[in-house]
């Protein structure tokens, strides 16, 4: 088992610990029922030591829920990183947020943008990950009774703080594992996450846009605005 296998199985042991309340009322983990493709990017594309280490914040429903990897809009996941795996149902499924794995026939926006700038710019998977991983700080995705989103951040504190503690611990080994000099935050909110996580260690945190439709500075040439972010930390792309 490798190193960051190690890492996703206990963390989702340990989430699995956890409860929510309203207004949370499904909670999925990708790490537990898409545990076959996650491992099968973890093991393919997560050998030490990587330049830079991007940071999302949490799984949306047509990405990583659908796959389980990060961003991991299922015609990218499939058709350019090759990776597919069984995919399981989560319990307690809310009907507007169906898990058909990589049957999924929905986009997400966010996957789509991130995965589309990487493979314009490095053209092969090996490429990209010869310097560069991409990761998710939380695992969890959070649905409504209604079926919205609800983002880590906007847990309850007596929720937020106990799941945040798990997934700092997470992150930090996942950084000691893979030993880049930068950590990449893929928003405020993964960055936020990231300097705590990291504190201590030989490790830059920096941010670029999020990718989200639902940021409107996203919409207007987010891949110029990336890269230019990332010329400024100093990391050729």
């Amino acid at each position: 088992m490798s190193d960051l296998v190690r890492i996703a199985d206990d963390l989702a042991a340990a989430l699995a610990l956890l409860s929510f309340a309203p207004p949370v009322a499904h909670v999925y983990n990708p790490l537990v029922y898409a545990r076959e493709p996650h491992a099968a990017y973890l093991r393919r594309f997560g050998a030490a030591p990587k330049e830079a280490v991007f940071v999302g914040m949490n799984p949306g429903p047509w990405g990583m829920a659908q796959t389980g990897v990060p961003f991991g809009e299922v015609a990218v996941v499939k058709d350019w990183l090759g990776i597919d795996g069984a995919v399981a149902r989560p319990d307690h499924e809310h009907p507007k947020k169906r898990v058909d794995g990589f049957a999924c026939r929905r986009s997400e926006v966010s996957g789509r943008r991130l995965w589309g700038l990487i493979r314009d710019r490095f053209g092969t998977p090996e490429r990209f990950f010869d310097r560069f991983f991409v990761v998710n700080y939380c695992p969890l995705l959070f649905i409504t009774a209604e079926g919205g989103n609800v983002t880590p951040d906007k847990l309850r504190a007596a929720e937020r703080e106990p799941l945040m503690n798990l997934c700092d611990q997470a992150l930090r080994r996942t950084v000691e594992c893979l030993a880049p000099r930068v950590v990449i935050g893929v928003g405020g909110f993964a960055e936020e996450r990231a300097r705590d996580a990291v504190a201590g260690l030989h490790v830059r945190v920096g941010r670029i846009l999020h990718p989200s439709p639902a940021n409107p500075a996203a919409n207007r040439d987010w891949d110029g605005t990336v890269l230019r972010q990332l010329d400024e930390l100093a990391i050729p792309f």
